[in-house]
């Protein structure tokens, strides 16, 4: 026994250590398309935003409670840097595979400790393992598997702990990753594979509180992906025989990247489905002779008929007849698959654990270090973001969302003229692209071109009416156009379409203002700090108006909080600064001045209130000497120019000091 508990331990630790050798490029990569959105956003990372993660939907990306609680307890062990979160999804990926030769063992399938070493080191699994956002893949397999190892152990001696566990593991699942739902159809697949039958009470009975669980995920997963992320419109418009042609594509495309993962791209080019030619009925008539053809061959053997229901059934909801958001692209991705491989290495390590030749060890060490090197090199794309998209675009130059994405990273890295193409190159491939007009109108504000940025916004909306950040960007561009009321009208309806954007109500308080109605104006600040209490701007901003709509008292307590979340923020510093002064609490208003000064040296206004402090509290050589660098820094600053007469008339006064 002793020997036995030896032995995992030792597959165990060289699994994690070639798990880790295999990705090693990708654990020093940086963050990738979407990462940004799951890695825990700034108005998430309190306690009231844990709450916000399991009780508001919408306020994450995907409504996967248990996963986004996982990225806030990561975000607190090491912030924003990616190295924790790659290395984290690479160990819970070995984790994984070691869970699965467990359960393959306990199940009785031979060659169990290889189908482990082919799920770690295949390269299909590169994507779900060094994209950071696909936790939610790695997180709820080992979720999945555990509940699985749970039940099998329940169904073995009945104990009702075993179950009551097992259940639990599997609601943990779900709320990582609504695909798992497929794991009570999977050990009834496993039954049946190891006795040939099943039986109402023993075998069925027990899951069906896992099948109402499992259902009900599923179908708010379907509308939270329809209502939230945006699956829907008219790159989802196909017909029953369209969605059945994508079905009969995918499952072999899948199949075949398993068998031969050669030329593994993050983004597939997305097929052109017509149901009025012949050639696409060939891939789903297919599957179902495939089915038909392993159904007969049962008699001889179940396990290939298992491997390919636990396979299809697993791939299911995402084959093409349910809306994901990621078919406005593509109809494929590796990562949709991570999951089904899982009966594909089961059936293959048990058909190569009957070769017996001594070559066999040989042969099978062989695939695995190939496979790991295949895994090591295609890790090596998710290094940072240029190389990330131009990688995916060498491979598949016609992507409008390669060139798309890639312009993001360019912009945002200043490189204006290269995104610019990019965006350009978008729109040829897909020139109703609501996104890359969008995107170009950023490129054109951000050269302070607000005619052609406002144009592609306007472009942007025409093509998609309800676009939130087009409307925000638009109301943007006519304020600063010195059109308030205008800007205002779309600030009001991207709100609407989306009431939780803070920045948006700010934005909106600053028109209003610009017209005159500063009692909703600064409703609409309060209104943005109930979404994002901790926002420096929001509470900046409020406390900045009510220092000018002479509410100097009302303005310190959004002006503290915003210096405790940035205290070296000048402005801050200095309205909060104002505000002090203007209730008489001069000495607390110096202090934040010198602040301001420091942090910003050359700015004249601070000096000037500077001085205004500490002459109204006697120091007045001090402020003689605050309006002289007031003056050095803008020769003729006019209230620097009023100010010094008077203060050196006062040094001469009986009692200055």
């Amino acid at each position: 026994m002793t020997a036995w508990f030896a032995h995992r331990w030792r597959v165990a630790l060289l699994l994690f250590a070639v798990t880790l050798l295999a990705y090693f490029p990708a654990v020093r990569g940086s963050l990738i398309w979407n990462d940004s959105d799951y890695v825990t956003r700034p108005a998430l990372q309190s306690v009231a935003g844990l709450r916000r993660i399991w009780f508001e939907v919408g306020a994450t990306e995907q409504y996967y409670p248990l996963l986004h609680s996982a990225f806030w307890l990561e975000h607190r062990l090491w912030g924003d840097a990616p190295v924790g979160y790659h290395l984290t999804n690479v160990l819970l990926h070995a984790l994984a595979a070691c869970l699965f030769i467990a359960v393959l063992q306990r199940l009785g399938v031979r060659g169990a400790v290889f189908a482990g070493f082919l799920f770690a080191l295949h390269p299909v699994c590169v994507e779900s393992v060094a994209w950071i956002s696909e936790q939610k893949n790695t997180l709820s397999t080992v979720f999945y598997l555990a509940a699985a190892l749970a039940y099998l152990r329940y169904a073995r001696n009945r104990e009702p702990a075993w179950y009551g566990l097992a259940l639990a593991g599997f609601a943990c699942a779900l709320l990582s990753k609504s695909v798992t739902a497929s794991l009570p159809a999977a050990l009834l697949i496993a039954c049946w594979w190891q006795r040939g039958r099943l039986a109402w009470k023993e075998d069925v009975a027990p899951f069906l509180p896992w099948f109402v669980l499992g259902a009900a995920d599923g179908l708010f997963t379907a509308w939270v992906e329809h209502s939230y992320i945006g699956a829907k419109g008219s790159d989802f418009l196909f017909s029953w025989p369209q969605r059945f042609l994508v079905a009969g594509r995918a499952f072999w495309f899948y199949l075949g990247k398993l068998a031969w993962p050669a030329h593994l791209i993050f983004i597939y080019p997305r097929w052109h489905v017509d149901p009025a030619r012949a050639g696409p009925y060939l891939f789903p008539l297919a599957a179902i002779v495939l089915l038909l053809g392993l159904w007969r061959y049962r008699r001889r053997s179940r396990a290939p008929l298992a491997a390919f229901l636990f396979f299809a059934g697993t791939l299911f909801p995402i084959l093409g007849f349910f809306n994901i958001f990621a078919f406005i692209f593509s109809f494929v991705a590796d990562h949709f698959q991570y999951l089904a491989t899982l009966g594909i290495f089961a059936l293959a390590a048990a058909t190569a654990a009957r070769w017996r030749s001594p070559l066999a060890p040989v042969a099978g060490a062989l695939l695995l270090a190939l496979l790991g090197v295949l895994s090591w090199r295609q890790s090596r794309m998710y290094s940072d973001m240029v190389t990330f998209y131009r990688t995916t675009l060498a491979r598949n130059p016609d992507s409008w969302m390669g060139h798309q994405n890639l312009g993001v990273t360019l912009l945002g890295l200043g490189h204006i003229p290269e995104a610019r193409q990019e965006y350009e190159a978008s729109l040829r491939i897909k020139p109703n692209n609501a996104l890359a007009e969008y995107d170009l109108g950023n490129v054109f504000y951000m050269q302070a071109q607000l005619p052609a940025a406002g144009e592609h916004y306007r472009r942007a909306l025409a093509l998609e009416p309800d676009y939130v950040k087009a409307h925000y960007a638009l109301g943007r561009v006519l304020f600063w156009s010195g059109h308030p009321a205008e800007a205002v009208a779309h600030y009001r309806e991207a709100i609407r379409l989306d009431p939780t954007l803070p920045k948006v109500r700010g934005d909106l308080g600053h028109a209003l203002i610009a017209q005159g109605q500063m009692a909703e104006a600064l409703e609409q600040f309060r209104l943005g700090l109930r979404i994002e209490p901790d926002s420096v701007l929001i509470n900046s901003d409020l406390g900045r108006v009510l220092v000018q709509a002479g509410r100097p008292a009302d303005a310190i307590g959004p002006l503290t909080r915003a210096l405790a979340l940035a205290p070296k923020d000048a402005e801050v510093q200095y309205n909060l600064a104002l505000a002090l002064a203007q209730t008489n609490r001069l000495a607390e208003a110096i202090v934040h001045f010198l602040a301001a000064s420091e942090l910003k040296p050359d700015d004249v206004d601070t000096r000037v209130n500077l001085a205004l402090a500490l002459a109204n509290t006697g120091r007045i050589p001090e402020a003689i000497a605050q309006c002289e660098a007031a003056l050095r820094l803008q020769p003729g600053f006019p209230p620097a120019l009023s100010l010094l007469p008077q203060l050196r008339s006062a040094l001469g006064q009986p009692g200055a000091r």
